[in-house]
């Protein structure tokens, strides 16, 4: 799925905004790989900028190595198209229509509310057709795309909803749903935690039941996409229980944190989290080994043929296993910490979000975030990858990452402003001594990783070097009547001085 790199068979005329590309052309041994441009400009002749990215590009052998061969007929069809010019025209027609032909009503919230709305389609068609590609095309550019405007119309509204006062901002919400706006009870999770109940005869695992509701279904598949996203299973765990650990913190500040220990890991970290992350690898398992050969649908003979086409369509163009190696490197271990910071903390934005704003947890803005997230995630995710993977390449963060890093941060300082008080309740003391103690352990290991260890190395290697040198001057002592003894290293030496000293005394 890389766009600096492909792999197919095709030629020139391929699919627009496609994500690996390569000639099968040599310079120097190493393979060409093409730069891809926008949706329609893939037949470019833009070979000039490709062979000038393609001296950096031979050097990432070891990242190639993680990723899929792809085979792709180049078939540059309908779909494939920007249509800017028809999406202006609807769009032109459609605003000319409501203009012209439609009265408008006299009621003043009823048009704000349109008036906000058709605003956001129009920049989301905006968008659509003329915003940067990212690294995913499959179903289509324009899909991820259109995830890339939501965002930065996300991201405004949080900036709106953080310049307002507490009162205003809740009440706002009713401005999008009138049942909001009312503060609401959280239900509580703990509790009686007997996993088997002798006092109710009827039915003596009430406990349990009483937990499985479809917040259960959610965590599983949470967890199964965000192992497609992280594509590591170390990393995955780590979240997940961290998680729990964080719900074990600050359960003294939201109700709904506080459950039972069997809730807590026979449940969510066994059962739900880590069936949806076995469940994860072994999707991706399947996504490294498949072969990726894509062929236009006309040119496919067959009825069968062309319906598994169609449904691949919403299948990765290709797959890149990522290699996170976070002690490889100080960079790499502290880009690995700030994912696993970002990813909890915007975990713990769900819940805090719900609580200041008022929204009960089955509101479909709740479950509006979560898709939104869900969609976001992946391209972001590999964006970073990118980044930290190939800096020299990848010169800056990719777009979708920096707006989720913006909106995360948002969501977390409008929990801020709005129920500080919350925040700021203080942990009990085992729970402070307990971080304290994580957070010395990880600095004390990262100290000694990358500081102390390094160092450690570089004496040793400086030392043995001297110790070899030292043998070296050793060897090349008299052997007792104060002749060199000659060696091969000697000899070669002795006629490199007297090939030097013949040209010396030509140019005189």
């Amino acid at each position: 799925m890389r766009r600096s790199e492909r792999r197919g068979h095709g030629g020139g005329s391929g699919k627009g905004a496609l994500e690996e590309e390569e000639l099968p052309s040599e310079l120097n041994g190493a393979s060409l790989p093409v730069i891809e441009g926008s949706p329609g400009r893939r037949g470019d002749p833009s070979l000039v900028a490709a062979a000038a990215a393609a001296t950096t590009a031979a050097t990432h052998g070891s990242r190639r190595s993680t990723e899929s061969e792809v085979y792709d007929d180049g078939t540059n069809t309908f779909f494939w198209q920007a249509h800017t010019l028809t999406v202006l025209f609807i769009l032109t027609c459609t605003l000319g229509y409501v203009t012209l032909l439609e009265e408008t009503p006299q009621d003043t919230a009823y048009n704000t509310k349109r008036g906000i709305v058709a605003s956001i389609l129009v920049f989301l068609c905006f968008g659509v057709t003329q915003a940067k590609d990212g690294p995913f095309s499959r179903p289509h550019p324009a899909y991820w795309r259109f995830w890339l405007c939501v965002s930065v119309v996300y991201e405004l509204f949080l900036i709106f909803i953080l310049f307002q006062t507490v009162h205003d901002g809740r009440q706002f919400m009713k401005f999008i749903d009138p049942n909001l706006g009312v503060p609401l009870p959280e239900r509580d999770y703990g509790g009686n935690c007997l996993i088997y109940d002798p006092d109710n005869e009827t039915d003596p695992f009430h406990n349990i039941w009483d937990k499985l509701d479809g917040f259960v279904p959610a965590h599983f598949l949470g967890w199964y996409i965000k192992t497609l996203m992280i594509r590591d299973w170390w990393m995955c765990m780590i979240i997940s229980v961290m998680f729990e650990f964080l719900e074990y913190s600050l359960e003294h500040q939201l109700p709904n944190f506080s459950e039972c220990w069997w809730d807590h890991w026979i449940m969510d970290v066994i059962l739900c989290n880590g069936l949806g992350i076995y469940c994860g690898m072994k999707t991706l398992g399947w996504l490294s080994l498949k072969t990726y050969k894509w062929q236009g649908l006309w040119n496919i003979p067959t009825y069968k043929g062309k319906m598994k086409r169609i449904a691949f369509q919403f299948t990765p163009y290709s797959w890149v296993k990522f290699e996170w190696k976070p002690a490889s490197s100080l960079r790499r271990w502290l880009a690995v910490c700030g994912i696993i910071f970002i990813f909890l903390l915007a975990e713990l934005n769900t819940f805090y979000l719900k609580f200041v704003l008022w929204m009960p947890p089955e509101h479909y803005l709740v479950l509006l975030r979560l898709v939104f997230y869900v969609n976001v995630g992946g391209v972001a995710m590999r964006e970073i990858y990118d980044f930290m993977d190939d800096p020299k390449f990848y010169k800056k963060l990719g777009q979708q990452a920096w707006l989720v890093a913006a909106i995360t941060a948002t969501e977390f300082l409008i929990v801020v402003k709005y129920d500080p008080y919350t925040l700021t309740l203080s942990l009990p003391f085992y729970i402070t001594q307990c971080w304290i103690l994580g957070i010395t352990l990880v600095l004390t290991w990262t100290v000694w990783r990358f500081f102390i260890r390094d160092i450690t190395l570089r004496y040793k290697e400086i030392r043995r070097q001297k110790q070899e040198h030292k043998y070296g001057k050793d060897k090349c002592l008299s052997n007792g009547d104060g002749h060199p003894v000659l060696d091969d290293t000697n000899v070669l030496l002795l006629h490199n001085r007297h090939f030097q000293q013949g040209k010396i005394k030509k140019s005189i």
